[in-house]
C-alpha cells in the first residue's frame, strides 16, 4: 500500500471529532483552515491547496522550457506535483517511498541537462536526504530544486518523525547550495520562476500548504539573497522567513496600535543570506528579532547572529523560535500558539525585547 493510499484508510473523523478527513487535518491542510482569500492569483481556489501551485507553476513553465521535470516521492496529491503530472505526463516520475533514491535520480537526470524539481516532506528530504542533497546534487553543482514541504511543526498530529525543525541548520551548512523559504503561493511562484536561472542545486523550504497570502501578486523581481523590507520602523526590526512571515506582519500591526513601529523584513533567502539588510536593521532600528519554525539553534536567528559578530555589532538580539527541543504532538494551529509562534505570540516577544532593550 502507497502511503497516501494508508492515508486515505483512516477513519473520516478528525482527532477532535470534526468532520474533516483525517489524513488532511493531519497534514494541516482541511477545509476548515482554509485562508479567507478566494484564491491566487492564478485562481487557485480554497477548495484546492492555495500554496502548493508548485505543480500547475511548474506545468506552465515547462511549456516552454524542454529542461523541467518534476518528482515525488509518493505524494504526488499532497504536495500537488500530480497538477504536473496531468500536464506533462512524460516527465513526471513518482519514485515511490524512496526518497533519497529520488534525489540521487533527480541528480542523474540533472547530469543529462534536465532540470528536476523533486517534491517531498521537508523531514524526508532535507533529514533522510542530506546526504544525497550535499553529495549528488550540491557537491557537483546539479541544478537540482528540492521542493522541501510541510516544513517546521506543519505535520502536527504525525510527531517527530514528520518534523523538520533542524532542515535549515543542515542545509545551510552545505557549501554551493542556495536555501530559501517561501511565505505565500505567489512568491512561490516567484521563486520557481527565478530558479531558472540559477546555476547549482536549491532547497525551497515550503509551509503546509494553507499559507495565509502575504503577496498579493507575484512578485515580479525576486531574488535570491535579496530580502525584501515589508514593513517600516525604528523601534526595532523583525526579521523572519516562511510560515512567520505573515504572523510577523500581524504582530508589527498589533504593536502599532501600542505605539510601537516595528519594520518587519522577509528574509526569504537564508543562503545566500542579505548582509546589507541585517546592517541596516542593526543601525536604524533598536534590536532585532528573529522569528522562525524552526529550532533557535543553526537556523535564521543563528544566521543573523553570525553577521552582528562577524561586523562586531553590539545589537539587541532575541532569537525566537523552537527553544532546542522536540515540539509536542497537537494540531499545527494550537502548536504556534504553545510555541508563540502566532501573531499574539511574536508581539509578546517583540515587547519583551523592547523593554529588555531599554
Amino acid at each position: 500500500m502507497t502511503r497516501e493510499a494508508a492515508s486515505k484508510e483512516l477513519p473520516s473523523k478528525g482527532a477532535a471529532g470534526g468532520s474533516d478527513e483525517q489524513s488532511d487535518l493531519f497534514r494541516g491542510v482541511s477545509q476548515s483552515a482554509a485562508p479567507a482569500k478566494a484564491g491566487t492569483v492564478k485562481g487557485i481556489t480554497t477548495k484546492s491547496i492555495p500554496a502548493f501551485v508548485a505543480g500547475e507553476e511548474l506545468a506552465d513553465l515547462a511549456d516552454t522550457d524542454a529542461r523541467i521535470v518534476a518528482m515525488t516521492a509518493d505524494l504526488a496529491s499532497a504536495n500537488r506535483l500530480a497538477d504536473f503530472g496531468t500536464r506533462h505526463p512524460a516527465r513526471f516520475f513518482d519514485l515511490g517511498i524512496a526518497e533519497k533514491n529520488m534525489i540521487t535520480v533527480a541528480a542523474g537526470l540533472a547530469a543529462t541537462g534536465l532540470m528536476p524539481f523533486a517534491g517531498t516532506f521537508a523531514s524526508f528530504a532535507a533529514l533522510l536526504g542530506f546526504e544525497q542533497i550535499r553529495t549528488d546534487c550540491a557537491y557537483p553543482g546539479m541544478p537540482v530544486r528540492i521542493l522541501a514541504h510541510h516544513a517546521g511543526m506543519s505535520m502536527g498530529f504525525y510527531g517527530t518523525s514528520h518534523h523538520a525543525l533542524e532542515d535549515l541548520a543542515a542545509m545551510r551548512a552545505v557549501a554551493g547550495l542556495t536555501v530559501a523559504c517561501a511565505a505565500d503561493a505567489n512568491q512561490l511562484r516567484a521563486m520557481l520562476r527565478a530558479s531558472l536561472g540559477v546555476p547549482g542545486a536549491i532547497y525551497l523550504r515550503l509551509g503546509r500548504g494553507r499559507d495565509p497570502e502575504v503577496y498579493p501578486v507575484v512578485p515580479a523581481d525576486l531574488q535570491f539573497g535579496q530580502a525584501v523590507e515589508l514593513r517600516a520602523g525604528t523601534d526595532a526590526t523583525i526579521i523572519t522567513t516562511g510560515s512567520q512571515v505573515h504572523p510577523s506582519l500581524a504582530a508589527a500591526t498589533a504593536l502599532a496600535a501600542d505605539g510601537y513601529q516595528v519594520r518587519v523584513v522577509d528574509m526569504h533567502t537564508i543562503k545566500p543570506l542579505d548582509v546589507g539588510s541585517i546592517l541596516a536593521a542593526a543601525s536604524e532600528t533598536g534590536g532585532i528579532v528573529t522569528v522562525e519554525e524552526h529550532n533557535v539553534i543553526g537556523g535564521l536567528g543563528s544566521a543573523v547572529a553570525e553577521v552582528l559578530a562577524d561586523h562586531r555589532l553590539a545589537v539587541p538580539l532575541r532569537r525566537h523560535g523552537v527553544n532546542d527541543e522536540y515540539v509536542l504532538v497537537g494540531p499545527p494551529a494550537a502548536l504556534y500558539a504553545h510555541y508563540r509562534l502566532d501573531p499574539a505570540g511574536i508581539a509578546a516577544v517583540v515587547k519583551e525585547q523592547l523593554l529588555t532593550a531599554s
